[in-house]
C-alpha cells in the first residue's frame, strides 16, 4: 500500500552521518562496520531502494541544524548563522538527489497530484513486469520541513526558506530554543516565537507541534490559525514523558483538522527504555506496540482520521533502537496486516498509510 512517511531525516543521514542513500542498504551498513564504538552505526534501515520496496512514494524530509547557546549543553551549532548554513548544505544534497532522479520536491497541489499519479502508474508497470509493485523508477517525492526553527536567523530567512520550498516547520527541538522550548525544557513561546508564528501562518507553512513544551504547545495552538500537524509523536498515556502527546493535546490537534504521525524510536514505545542498555529483543519490542498507539488515538477520537506514520527511522538510531521486526523501512508495510488484525478496515488503513496526512497537505499547499 502507498505510504506517506511524515518524518525522515534524509539529509542529516547523508550530510552528518555520511551515508550514500543511493546505495543498497547492505553497502551502507558495510561502510560503517568498523565504527564499533558507535552503537547506532552499521545498523541503518533507510535507503532509497528500501523506501521503494516499502512503497514509500512520498515523505516529509527534514532540514535540521540546532543552534545551542552557551548555557545549552546539547550538541549543536554555536550560532544561528552556522545552523542556517548547515540547512543550506542539506538543501544542496536534496537538490543533487533531484538532479540524479532519486528525489522530487513537492511544493504545490498540482505537483502533489502529478507525483502520486506517476508513482502509482510506475508501480503498476513494475508489478506487471516483475510482480514487485513496490519497486519503481519514479523519483520519491518529498515535502521539505525544518525540524526546529533556531536556524531561522530572522523572519527574512523564513521567507527565503519558503521560496526554497519549505512547507512545514517546528519551532523547537531539544532543550531551550530561540523561539520555543523543546523536549526536556519548560516554559512558553518567546516574543520572537509568537512573531514567527504569524509569519509562518502568513506564508501558509504547516506548523509541526512535535517537540514543543506543554506551555509552548498550548500557546501555539491559540496563536496559530493555519494548518498544523505533529509529524512524529506517540501517546503520553501509554509512554509517560513530555515528548509524547497527552490525550488533551491529541484531541486539540484533531479539532484543528491536524494529524499525528506515530514514531518508531524505541524509547517512545517501551516504558523504561535505557539507551545503550535495553535491546529490542530484551523488551520484546515489535510493531504491534506502535499499533497500540494508533488504536489509542482512534479510540480516543472515535475515528482513525487523525493518525498517520512519521517513523523517524534512522533519526539518530538504527536497529538497536527500533522494533525487532523492522530490518528495513520497507517493513512498515507490515503495519497494514497488524492494523487489520486489530480491527481496522481497509479504508482506515489507507487513512493511516497516506490519506490523512495527504488531506492536510492538499489543504495547505498552494494550487500551483
Amino acid at each position: 500500500m502507498f505510504l506517506l512517511d511524515a518524518h525522515l531525516d534524509l539529509a542529516m543521514n547523508a550530510m552528518e552521518w555520511n551515508r550514500d542513500l543511493r546505495q543498497p542498504l547492505s553497502e551502507v551498513r558495510k561502510r560503517e562496520a568498523d565504527w564499533a564504538d558507535k552503537p547506532d552505526r552499521g545498523r541503518g534501515v533507510v535507503t532509497f531502494e528500501e523506501m521503494r520496496k516499502g512503497d514509500i512514494g512520498l515523505c516529509v524530509a527534514t532540514q535540521i541544524a540546532r543552534y545551542v547557546k552557551p548555557s545549552n549543553s546539547l550538541k549543536g551549532w554555536h550560532s544561528p548563522h552556522q545552523a542556517w548554513a548547515q540547512t543550506q548544505a542539506q538543501l544542496a544534497w536534496y537538490r543533487a538527489m533531484e538532479q540524479e532522479g532519486f528525489l522530487r520536491q513537492i511544493t504545490t497541489q498540482r505537483e502533489l497530484e502529478s507525483h502520486c499519479k506517476q508513482w502509482r502508474m510506475a508501480s503498476a508497470r513494475s508489478g506487471e513486469a516483475s510482480n514487485e509493485p513496490t519497486h519503481t523508477s519514479c523519483p520519491i517525492g518529498y515535502v521539505l520541513s525544518l525540524e526546529g526553527a533556531d536556524s531561522i536567523v530572522d523572519p527574512s530567512y523564513l521567507h527565503s526558506a519558503h521560496a526554497q520550498g519549505l512547507r512545514a516547520i517546528g519551532l523547537g527541538h531539544y532543550g531551550p530554543g530561540t523561539y520555543a522550548p523543546g523536549t526536556g525544557a519548560e516554559g512558553g513561546l518567546s516574543d520572537a516565537g509568537k512573531d514567527l508564528l504569524k509569519e509562518i501562518e502568513g506564508l501558509g507553512i504547516i506548523l509541526d507541534l512535535t517537540h514543543l513544551s506543554d506551555q509552548a504547545f498550548w500557546e501555539a495552538i491559540e496563536i496559530f490559525g493555519g494548518k498544523l500537524w505533529a509529524s512524529h509523536c506517540n501517546c503520553r498515556s501509554l509512554i509517560p514523558h513530555q515528548r509524547q502527546l497527552s490525550d488533551e493535546q491529541i484531541k486539540a490537534i484533531a479539532e484543528r483538522g491536524g494529524v499525528i504521525g506515530v514514531v518508531l524510536d524505541a524509547w517512545m514505545m517501551h516504558v523504561g527504555w535505557r539507551r545503550g542498555e535495553t535491546t529490542p529483543q530484551g523488551a520484546n519490542l515489535k510493531l504491534e506496540r506502535i499499533v497500540e498507539h494508533i488504536d489509542h488515538m482512534a479510540q480516543l477520537l472515535g475515528n482513525a482520521e487523525h493518525v498517520g506514520i512519521g517513523s523517524d527511522l534512522d533519526g539518530g538510531y538504527g536497529t538497536e533502537q527500533c522494533p525487532m521486526d523492522v530490518g528495513s523501512i520497507a517493513d512498515l508495510q507490515k503495519l497494514e496486516g497488524l492494523l487489520m488484525a486489530k480491527g481496522f478496515n481497509q479504508d482506515q488503513c489507507k487513512g493511516v498509510f497516506h490519506e490523512n496526512f495527504m488531506r492536510v497537505l492538499v489543504s495547505a499547499l498552494p494550487k500551483a
